[in-house]
């Protein structure tokens, strides 16, 4: 089981490595300006506020989360072949959200298969999912090159094959043994969201996730302003995921030994602590290089505490919702946020501005977690 839930990480994050770091470059190929590009990518975080929470209620109510993730992954790597017929602002934007809208269903409902799947050995969840860091690294590296030599318009055949990869890779996981029945104590889906730890922990991932804006929308081409070849940014996004997945193999001795509040607000410290000197020292490539080790925290360390957080808050029925909530509101509506608040600012603010006030949405997350969030060990 170990190699069937690692596959589909690996293929679904090495998809995220062609997208996130590239699709920018595309769509500035396609000759659309920083504000629309900016407009662009925060549509496809817009629907991913909606789709897991729609996937996520279907997957609690039918104990099928298995049959989500492959059907919204077949759906996905249908809608996205669209992308191929269409070069204007809203016939793409209209297959982005298409596209989008199934792509985001997958991965919640996959978390929580994964973590039924493991159990009471859920801390091992870090040692599965590096795989998909291990995905993204690869997809990263290989395509800088390829978009030196080739261009980005080689991009879509790439994410249509890797898609495809995604689908099949699902059809070799079944459904975990999870119970489905609320635990006792576990009260109303309400009655959950009204306490003020889960309250904190939702404002806390959702301004994280804001803070990355500047970072997942503009860092290729503000590297590429600078003077940095296409290579040598894919190797920038490869250090920091090399980073992560060095932090994902100690997670589970880190965990014990600090408590996950300590490790929370520390990586949001880190955070803020990256954003500023990717935003001021873009000519040094010693602090570039030192701002993407930092991943680990900014990424890595959040993603494992929260995942584990909202594991511990939202148990029985509410499982599979509660991994949705994670994403939508975390990485579709923080992630939203952060590619309009950046488009909007590249321009007109300026790169150090823009990465400035990504610095202080860490912070202010930083400070939420401090004062509100109580965890033991």
């Amino acid at each position: 089981m170990y190699w069937r839930l690692s596959t589909f990480y690996l293929f679904y994050f090495a998809s995220l490595g062609a997208l996130v770091p590239y699709w920018s470059l595309y769509l500035k190929h396609l000759g659309f300006t920083a504000l629309e590009i900016g407009q662009l990518m925060a549509l496809l975080m817009t629907t991913k506020i909606i789709s897991p929470n729609i996937w996520g209620w279907i997957a609690d109510h039918t104990g099928r989360p298995m049959a989500v993730v492959r059907l919204g992954s077949l759906l996905a790597l249908v809608a996205f072949s669209l992308v191929f017929f269409v070069h204007d602002y809203w016939p793409l934007a209209l297959v982005m959200v298409g596209y989008s809208f199934f792509w985001h269903a997958a991965l919640p409902q996959f978390e929580s298969t994964t973590l039924g799947h493991l159990g009471k050995e859920h801390h091992r969840y870090s040692q599965i999912r590096l795989w998909g860091s291990i995905g993204f690294i690869v997809s990263v590296a290989s395509l800088g090159p390829l978009m030196d030599i080739a261009g980005p318009g080689w991009l879509p055949p790439v994410l249509l094959t890797l898609f495809g990869a995604i689908w099949l890779s699902s059809l070799g996981v079944p459904e975990s043994r999870r119970h489905q029945e609320e635990e006792p104590g576990a009260g109303s889906l309400f009655e959950l969201l009204s306490k003020p730890e889960v309250i904190a922990l939702l404002a806390v991932c959702f301004l994280a996730q804001a803070s990355h804006g500047p970072y997942y929308t503009f860092y290729t081409l503000y590297l590429e302003a600078h003077g940095y070849s296409h290579s040598t940014i894919g190797q920038m996004w490869a250090l920091g995921v090399i980073a992560e997945i060095g932090i994902f193999m100690v997670m589970h001795r880190l965990a014990p030994q600090f408590g996950l509040r300590a490790l929370l607000i520390i990586a949001l410290l880190l955070t803020t602590v990256r954003w500023l000197m990717i935003g001021y020292w873009p000519d040094s490539l010693t602090l570039l290089l030192s701002a993407q080790t930092l991943h680990a925290a900014s990424f890595g360390i959040f993603h494992a505490v929260a995942i584990a957080l909202f594991h511990r808050h939202f148990r029985g029925r509410h499982h599979g919702r509660g991994q949705a909530l994670y994403s939508s509101l975390a990485f579709g509506g923080g992630g939203a946020f952060g590619a309009l608040y950046s488009g909007m600012g590249w321009e007109s603010l300026g790169p150090a501005i823009t990465f400035a006030i990504a610095a202080l949405l860490a912070f202010f997350a930083a400070v939420i977690a401090w004062r509100w969030i109580e965890v033991g060990r």
